[in-house]
């Protein structure tokens, strides 16, 4: 009985070990595939972000263009006409100022509120 004992241990043990061989092959596998993913992956966000990178230069070229040429004709028309660039830019400037001034009232108005005793 202890030599038909031994017999199955062995067999046990071969097929054991056959099975750890067969998942050690499987996960190998799984590695290697899982690798190539991710580096298809990784090749296919590269590519995108490459494009999206170069659009946006492109589009960034494009409206520094786009902002030479009005800043171009904003210079000619002050150049041609001083008196009216300058009526504007200080008209604009004291819209501003007043503007300011009463942005500053109504904030100083509403914390000396919170302030009072009554």
């Amino acid at each position: 009985m202890a030599d038909s004992d031994k017999i199955d241990v062995d067999g046990i043990r071969k097929d054991l070990e056959k099975q750890i061989a067969d998942l050690r092959s499987e996960v190998g596998k799984l590695s290697a595939s899982l690798a190539e993913r991710g580096e298809a992956l990784y090749e296919d966000a590269k590519d995108e972000a490459s494009e999206l990178y170069a659009s946006a230069a492109t589009q960034a070229r494009g409206a520094a263009r786009q902002v030479k040429t009005q800043a171009h004709a904003v210079s000619e028309a002050i150049r041609e006409n001083p008196g009216t660039a300058a009526t504007v830019l200080s008209s604009a400037g004291l819209l501003g100022f007043l503007i300011g001034l009463v942005v500053g009232q109504a904030l100083s108005d509403n914390n000396n509120h919170s302030r009072r005793w009554y």
